[in-house]
């Protein structure tokens, strides 16, 4: 499954190493963050890191095929 993760504000290059897994661009005023999710537990655990981060996630969803 992939998916795409669109967090308010723009996040730094030390934020986005926290999230390895995904690829990252900037549109206005969000950070956008794209790429495999290999279970649910990977999914949960996205989440949890963005919430210990104190980023505000805006949209998640999960991309076609």
């Amino acid at each position: 499954m992939r998916y795409e993760i669109r967090v308010d504000g723009e996040m730094s290059d030390e934020l986005t190493t926290a999230f390895p897994e995904l690829k990252t661009f900037v549109v206005p005023t969000q950070t956008v963050l794209y790429g495999p999710v290999d279970d649910e537990a990977h999914l949960y655990g996205l989440l949890v890191r963005f919430q210990s981060l104190g980023l505000r996630v805006a949209e998640f969803r999960q991309l076609p095929e």
